[in-house]
C-alpha cells in the first residue's frame, strides 16, 4: 500500500452521519419493527465508525509526518473541541424531546423554521449523497492501488483490469451492494456496521500490536520519476522501533509536497485533513427511535464514542512519532501494512471502514430524503420519496438516492478517466464543499440550542444538563471558522445556497404548527426592552404617535386603516373592536374566535398593526376599555382615532381593493380563507348603528380626558390608491397637504399663531410629509388673522418657529371672523361658538363661512414658493388631504349633537380630512 494515493484520503467524506437512522425506516412511531437498541450498538458503535473512516488507517503518517507531533496534538485537541462543542448541543436537543426520521435536519427544521431547517436538510442530503460516491470511488482506487494491472507499489498484486469502463464497472458493482444493504432495511444495516465494527477493531489491534512486536525494518517508498522521465534510485523509509531519537526528530513541524498530489502543505491544509477525518458526531444522535432509553443512550454513547476515539488517535500518534522516520511518515501513508504482522488485515480494515461509510451516507442520506419529502417543503420533486415499505422503510428514497450517487460517480469519473492525481485533486475540492455543508448543519444544530436556551422557554428544559450558551455559542462561532479555513470559497458558496433555498422556501410557504424558536426569542427579547422603556423618562424629543384606531367594520375602514399606518411613524399601531354582548349571559367568549380573522386582515392589508378586541355592553365603554389597557409598559396608545360620524352610505372596499379582491389560497397550510366571509357586509344605509351621536361625541370626551389626544377622519376613502400604498407612490398632478391650526370655530381668529394644539397638526401633517407616498406633496399652512390684525407679524413667528423645527411648509395668511365676528363687543368672553352660550344659528353660520374659507383655498395654488413651481393652473382642487383643528367637545352632554353637527358642516365637501385635537406636547427646538 506504500503508493497509496486514493482521492478518499485527503479529505474523509465518508457519510458520517448517515449511520444514524431508526431502523423502522420512517423514524416515526408507530412502525413495524419492535427491536430496541442498546448505547453500545445503537450509539457507540455508529459513531465510532463514522468518526474513525478510513482516515484512522491512512492519514496518521500524513498528520504527523508534515506538522510534527507536537502540532498534530495541538490540532487533535482543537478538533476535537470543536467536536464537543456541538455534540454538547446534540446532547441538549436529543434528551428535550422524540428525535424523528432526518436526524439533524429535523433537529434543525422543528427549532429554527422549516426555511433554514429545509435548506440545510438538502445541503445535507447532498453532502452524503456525495460522500457515498465519493467513498466509493475511493474505494476502487484504494482496491486498485494494490490489485489493479496498473498498480505501481512494490507490492502490488496486479491481477484486476483498469481503464474507465473497468473502474466504473468495480463502482457500480460496491454501490449496488450497498443500496442492496440499505435497501433491505436499517435492521440489515446495524448488524452489518456492527460486522464492521468488528473487524475495524480486530485491525486496528493488529496495527497497535505491530508497533510493539515488529523490529526495525527498512520499507521501499513508491519510486518517483526523474527529470526526462528517468528513474531515481530506490528510496527507502524507516521503521526504527521505539526509540528517542525518532521521538525527538518528530516533535517539531516539517511540511512538504504531499506526495499524492504534489501540493505544499501547511498547517491549515494539515488540519483540514484531520479535521475531515473526526465528524460523524451526529451518528448515534440520529439512531433516537431505535433506542431503548434516548435521554440515557444518546449522551452517554456518544460522549463514551469520542473519547474512545479521541484516545486512539493519541495513540496513533504517539506510537507514530516514536517508530517511525520522517521520510517513511511523509512518503508513504500507508504503513501500516507495512508494519503489520499480518498485512491482509490492514486492507481488510481499510475496505471495511470505506464501505461502512459509504453505506451509511446512503442510508442516511435516504432517511434525510424522506424526512423532506414527509414535510412536503419542496413539493412533488420530492413526493416518490414518500413510499415506504409495510415495515415503515423508505426504500424508494433509498433508490432515489441510489440513483444520483451513481450519476455523480459516473460524472466524477469523467472529470479525469485516466489521470488519478488530477482526479485526486478534484474530488479532494469537493470533499472540502461537502465538508462545509455537513460544518453549516453543525453549525445550525449548535444555533438550535443557543436559540432555546437563550430563549428561556419553560418547556426547553433537557434532560442533558452539561451545556450553557456559552458553548453553544462558541460551538457555532468555531464551526464558522473551520469553514472558511478548510475552503473560504465553498463556505461562502454555502453559505449563499443556504440564503438562496430558504428566501425560496419562505416564498413558497411551509408548515406553520412546529414552532419556531424565533417567536420565543422576540416574546424573551420584547418582554426586556419592554422593562426597561420607563414611561418615566420619556423626553419629548422622541415623542411619536401611538394610534388607537377603532374599528366596526373593517369592509367600511380600509383606507382609514392604511392611513393611520402612515401616521403611525414606526410608533405603536393598534386596530380596536368592541363586540357588543355580556359575557354572563355568554356560554363562551365570542371575541377569541375573532382574533384569527383580524390578524389575517392585518396580514392582506400590509399595515403594521396590532390587534386588541373586547366585549363591552356599548361601544362608549369597550373604548373606555382599550384606551385604558391596550398596549403595555411604555408602549401604550397616545392618540384615538376614529372615522367620521356621517350620513355617508358605507362602501365596501374589499370590493375593490387588489388585496382583498382574490381569496386567499385556502389550499396551503396555514392560510386563512377569504375575509370576505370573515366579515359581514358593511351596514345598510338607514339601518340602525351600533354607536349613537351621544355616544360618539362622548367617547371624543372620554378621550381627551384620559389624556389622549384625539383624530377624526372624514371621507378617507377619497384618498387616491397610490396614496395609501407603500410605495413612492406620487402622480404627476402636484397635491398640498393644507393645514389649519388655529380653531375656525372662534369668531375671530383667536391667538396670534398656534397653542399646543396647532403644534399637534404640524407635527401630524409633517409625519405624513415622510411616508414616501406623500414625499410630492406640499406642505401648506394657513393662519387666520383678525379683522383688525396688521399682515406679517403672525407669519414671521410661526416662519420663525417652523425654521427651528425643521418643518418646510408654505405659510399663508388669511382673514378670519370678519363676518362672523364682525360687530361682536371687545368684552366678549373668547372661546369657540361650540363651548358659548351663542344661538345655533350664529354657530351654524359661522361653521358655513369656514367650510366655504378652506374650500375656496383648496382650489387655488401657492403662487410659486419654496415647495416647487406655480400650480395656480392646475384644474380642480389641488389638496389631497386638509388637517383641521378639533374643538373640545363641550362640557354639557346635552350639546353632544349640536357639535356634531357643527363639525359636519364645517367638514362638508372638504374632502379626505383629518380633524385633530391633540393634548400634549410633540415637539422640541432641543437637540
Amino acid at each position: 500500500m506504500a503508493s497509496e494515493s486514493s482521492p478518499l484520503l485527503a479529505y474523509r467524506l465518508l457519510g458520517e452521519e448517515g449511520t444514524a437512522l431508526p431502523l423502522n425506516g420512517a423514524g416515526a412511531p408507530g412502525g413495524a419493527s419492535a427491536q430496541k437498541l442498546s448505547t453500545f450498538l445503537g450509539v457507540v458503535v455508529p459513531t465510532v465508525l463514522s468518526m474513525f473512516s478510513i482516515v484512522v488507517f491512512l492519514r496518521i503518517g500524513f498528520v504527523v509526518g508534515h506538522a510534527g507531533l507536537l502540532q498534530a496534538l495541538a490540532m487533535l485537541l482543537v478538533a476535537y473541541f470543536i467536536l464537543a462543542l456541538t455534540v454538547l448541543s446534540v446532547c441538549a436537543i436529543a434528551t428535550n424531546g422524540a428525535v424523528q426520521g432526518g436526524g439533524a435536519y429535523f433537529m434543525i427544521s422543528r427549532t429554527l423554521g422549516p426555511e433554514v431547517g429545509g435548506s440545510i436538510g438538502l445541503m445535507f442530503y447532498l453532502a452524503n449523497v456525495c460522500g457515498c460516491a465519493v467513498s466509493l470511488l475511493g474505494l476502487v482506487e484504494s482496491v486498485l492501488d494494490v490489485f489493479g494491472t496498473d498498480a505501481t507499489g512494490p507490492s502490488g498484486l496486479r491481477v484486476l483490469p483498469q481503464g474507465y469502463g473497468w473502474n466504473l464497472l468495480y463502482g457500480s458493482l460496491l454501490l449496488g451492494l450497498v443500496g442492496g444493504v440499505c435497501t433491505l432495511g436499517a435492521g440489515l444495516y446495524a448488524r452489518a456496521s456492527f460486522l464492521t465494527f468488528l473487524l475495524v477493531s480486530g485491525s486496528l489491534a493488529s496495527v497497535l500490536i505491530s508497533f510493539v512486536a515488529v523490529g526495525p525494518r527498512d520499507i521501499p517508498l513508491t519510486p518517483r520519476p526523474g527529470p526526462n522521465g528517468s528513474s531515481l534510485p530506490p528510496r527507502f523509509g524507516h521503521f526504527t522501533g521505539f526509540n528517542s531519537s525518532t521521538l525527538k526528530d518528530n516533535l517539531g513541524a516539517g511540511y512538504a509536497e504531499d506526495y499524492t498530489t504534489g501540493a505544499m502543505m501547511n498547517f491549515a491544509s494539515v488540519f483540514a485533513v484531520l479535521f475531515n477525518g473526526c465528524t460523524g458526531i451526529m451518528a448515534g444522535a440520529n439512531m433516537s427511535g431505535e433506542l431503548k432509553d434516548p435521554s440515557r443512550a444518546i449522551p452517554l454513547g456518544t460522549i463514551v464514542a469520542v473519547a474512545y476515539t479521541f484516545f486512539v488517535y493519541v495513540l496513533l500518534f504517539f506510537l507514530s512519532s516514536f517508530t517511525c522516520d520522517r521520510t517513511l511518515l511523509q512518503e508513504d501513508y500507508g504503513f501500516f501494512r507495512a508494519i503489520s504482522l499480518w498485512p491482509p488485515l490492514v486492507l481488510i480494515g481499510i475496505y471495511a471502514t470505506a464501505l461502512s461509510a459509504s453505506m451509511s451516507s446512503l442510508i442516511g442520506a435516504s432517511r434525510i430524503l424522506h424526512a423532506l419529502a414527509r414535510d412536503d417543503l419542496f413539493g412533488v420533486i420530492l413526493a416518490p420519496a414518500k413510499v415506504v415499505s409495510r415495515g415503515g422503510n423508505p426504500w424508494a428514497a433509498v433508490l432515489y438516492s441510489w440513483g444520483l450517487v451513481q450519476h455523480f460517480g459516473s460524472m466524477a469519473r469523467l472529470l479525469a478517466p485516466a489521470q488519478l492525481v488530477l482526479l485526486a485533486g478534484k474530488l479532494n475540492t469537493l470533499a472540502a464543499v461537502v465538508t462545509v455543508f455537513y460544518l453549516v448543519a453543525y453549525a445550525a444544530v449548535d444555533l438550535s440550542c443557543l436559540s432555546l436556551e437563550w430563549a428561556s422557554a419553560p418547556n426547553f428544559r433537557p434532560t442533558f444538563s452539561l451545556f450553557s450558551w456559552h458553548t453553544c455559542l462558541l460551538g457555532v462561532a468555531s464551526c464558522l471558522l473551520m469553514m472558511f479555513l478548510i475552503s473560504p470559497g465553498a463556505a461562502g458558496g454555502s453559505l449563499l445556497l443556504m440564503g438562496l433555498l430558504a428566501a425560496l422556501l419562505t416564498a413558497r410557504g411551509g408548515p406553520s404548527s412546529w414552532g419556531y424558536v424565533s417567536q420565543a426569542l422576540l416574546f424573551h427579547q420584547v418582554r426586556k426592552y419592554l422593562l426597561r422603556l420607563d414611561v418615566r423618562k420619556d423626553h419629548v424629543k422622541f415623542w411619536r404617535p401611538q394610534l388607537l384606531l377603532l374599528v366596526g367594520n373593517p369592509r367600511g375602514a380600509l383606507p382609514l386603516l392604511r392611513l393611520a399606518n402612515q401616521l403611525k411613524k414606526g410608533g405603536l399601531y393598534v386596530l380596536g373592536h368592541v363586540t357588543l354582548g355580556d359575557l354572563d349571559s355568554l356560554p363562551s367568549d365570542p371575541v377569541q374566535p375573532q382574533y384569527g380573522a383580524w390578524l389575517s386582515l392585518v396580514d392582506r392589508a400590509q399595515v403594521k398593526a396590532f390587534v386588541d378586541l373586547t366585549l363591552s355592553p356599548s361601544v362608549r365603554q369597550g373604548a373606555q376599555h382599550l384606551l385604558r389597557i391596550s398596549g403595555l409598559g411604555g408602549m401604550k396608545p397616545n392618540t384615538l382615532v376614529l372615522g367620521f360620524y356621517d350620513d355617508a352610505p358605507p362602501q365596501d372596499h374589499f370590493l375593490t381593493d387588489p388585496a382583498f379582491s382574490e381569496p386567499a389560497d385556502s389550499t396551503r397550510e396555514g392560510s386563512s380563507p377569504a375575509l370576505s366571509t370573515l366579515f359581514p357586509p358593511p351596514r345598510a344605509p338607514g339601518s340602525p348603528r351600533a354607536l349613537s351621536p351621544q355616544d360618539y361625541v362622548a367617547t371624543v370626551a372620554d378621550a381627551l380626558k384620559m389624556n389622549k389626544n384625539v383624530v377624526l377622519a372624514r371621507a378617507s376613502g377619497a384618498l387616491p390608491p397610490e396614496r395609501l400604498s407603500r410605495g413612492s407612490g406620487g402622480t404627476s398632478q402636484l397635491h398640498h397637504v393644507d393645514v389649519w391650526p388655529l380653531n375656525l370655530l372662534r369668531p375671530r381668529g383667536g391667538p396670534g399663531y398656534v397653542d399646543v394644539c396647532g403644534l399637534f397638526l404640524l407635527q401630524m401633517a409633517t409625519i405624513l410629509g415622510m411616508v414616501p407616498a406623500w414625499h410630492s406633496a406640499r406642505l401648506r399652512i394657513f393662519l387666520c388673522l383678525g379683522p383688525r390684525e396688521a399682515p406679517g407679524a403672525a407669519e414671521g413667528r410661526l416662519r420663525a418657529l417652523l425654521s427651528q423645527l425643521r418643518i418646510r411648509a408654505e405659510v399663508q395668511e388669511v382673514v378670519w371672523g370678519e363676518g362672523a365676528g364682525a360687530g361682536e363687543p371687545e368684552a366678549e368672553e373668547e372661546g369657540d361658538f361650540v363651548n358659548s352660550g351663542r344661538g345655533d344659528a350664529e354657530a351654524e353660520a359661522l361653521a358655513r363661512s369656514a367650510n366655504a374659507l378652506v374650500r375656496a383655498q383648496q382650489g387655488r395654488g401657492t403662487g410659486g414658493g419654496p415647495g416647487g413651481p406655480e400650480d395656480g393652473d392646475t384644474e380642480g382642487p389641488t389638496t389631497a388631504l386638509t388637517f383641521l383643528y378639533l374643538p373640545r367637545p363641550p362640557a354639557d352632554p346635552a350639546r353632544y349633537p349640536r357639535y356634531l353637527a357643527l363639525l359636519e358642516t364645517l367638514t362638508r365637501d372638504l374632502g379626505p380630512t383629518l380633524l385633530v385635537h391633540g393634548v400634549t406636547p410633540v415637539t422640541c427646538t432641543d437637540l
